[in-house]
């Protein structure tokens, strides 16, 4: 079915005796199933599936209230994006379905959202979307659907070497996601494919529009999906109505300069929003530490927010023997934030959990955030990653 494909798309399976998903079976003998957000990533990884001749399957979730959130246009997941996923998929011919995921992303995602700004910490809930509802839930309806792999419109790219699956980076390093998928098992790497990870995401509008898909044009996800109006303290309060709990705000001298409405209204390295100065009245001051049991945001100059140990929780290893080699001093390479660049961090574990130090300070380092691994032998894989709860 080669030619049927845009021109833009090549096939590059590693065996030539593989179909472009790595099976040794014709396309149309495949069956995948494409988690579809009704953006246009999904979309023409679904659309381009299709048009080699696989047996796509589609299943778009509804994941909140699309009525209310269906005003935003930015938002993934909501009532418009589930029309979008549904018109690609007639006009490709493969059948599409809608779950009803309300419950499970309430559960999984939105408490968990609540909960971690009240305890003073910073949440990432694309990370826990991808870690249960997506790659859990949807994975295993996938599997009972007798699905031969899921795939998805992320961009990072699923390696193969001496016959096991390793996660990589994408190509465009602007789009790059892995950060956001740490969580990932070597369980559902095995089951999960990544077909525009290898691509530059220009490549895929050009591939929307030859593959006429009525998406090509709408824009990408910029919204937390269930935050429609951008104001997250809305959607806190809404689940946690006693969450508005006044403190002070603290210099770290222990000097209390103010007090503030709540500290899930804070975030660490934050400077704007504070209408505080320390006592010269000339340096900005930044919050350094949200302490929950006291109800208080510390705050202080700018260079007291540089750290370079951070320790971390609930951690997740792809790559059999790395975190042995990690521990026996091998140099491991960390991002600590999306969009920033990896650094060399070296490794000591402490029962349950494991202490990182970087080679470098670095800025702004929250719990609740991520601490994901790359191999500093080959930059672009993933080894995976784990929660901060401290820094130091």
């Amino acid at each position: 079915m080669s030619e049927n494909l845009p021109k833009t798309y090549t096939r590059n399976p590693d065996d030539l005796n593989l179909n472009s998903l790595g099976f040794a079976k014709p396309c149309a003998a495949t069956r995948v199933v494409v988690a579809m957000s009704g953006g246009v990533d999904s979309s023409v990884c679904a659309a381009m599936l299709a048009r080699e001749g696989y047996e796509v399957i589609g299943i778009t979730l509804q994941l909140y209230d699309h009525g209310a959130a269906i005003k935003s246009a930015k938002a993934c997941c909501a009532g418009q994006d589930i029309y979008d996923a549904r018109r690609v998929a007639e006009s490709c011919g493969f059948p599409h379905y809608v779950l009803d995921y309300e419950s499970k992303f309430s559960d999984a995602v939105m408490a968990d959202f609540a909960d971690t700004y009240l305890q003073g910490a910073t949440p990432i809930p694309c990370v826990r979307c991808n870690q249960t509802v997506k790659f859990r839930d949807l994975l295993q309806v996938a599997k009972d659907l007798g699905a031969d792999c899921m795939a998805t419109g992320h961009y990072v790219r699923r390696v193969v070497v001496d016959g096991k699956a390793q996660l990589h980076r994408a190509v465009d390093a602007s789009k790059d996601q892995s950060y956001f998928l740490f969580t990932t098992s070597q369980e559902q790497l095995d089951f999960l494919r990544f077909p525009l990870g290898g691509q530059d995401k220009s490549v895929t509008r050009d591939m929307a529009i030859e593959l006429g898909l009525s998406v090509a044009n709408k824009p990408d996800s910029q919204d937390i999906c269930f935050v429609p109006t951008g104001k997250y303290t809305d959607v806190i309060k809404k689940l946690r109505p006693d969450a508005a709990n006044p403190g002070e705000v603290v210099h770290v001298d222990g000097t209390v300069l103010g007090m503030h409405e709540g500290i899930m209204h804070y975030t660490i390295g934050q400077r704007r929003g504070l209408n505080i100065t320390d006592g010269s009245g000339q340096d900005p001051l930044y919050v350094l530490r949200l302490d929950a049991a006291k109800k208080q945001v510390i705050v202080g100059p700018r260079k007291k927010l540089l750290k370079s140990r951070i320790y971390i929780e609930d951690v997740n290893w792809l790559g059999a023997g790395m975190f042995e080699q990690a521990l026996d001093g091998r140099k491991i390479l960390v991002k600590t934030r999306s969009m920033r660049p990896p650094v060399v961090a070296q490794f000591t574990a402490l029962g349950n959990e494991i202490v990182v130090d970087l080679t470098e300070r670095e800025e702004g380092i929250a719990p609740g955030q991520a601490c994901v691994f790359y191999d500093a032998d080959t930059p672009s894989r993933v080894l995976g990653g784990g929660w901060i709860f401290a820094a130091g």
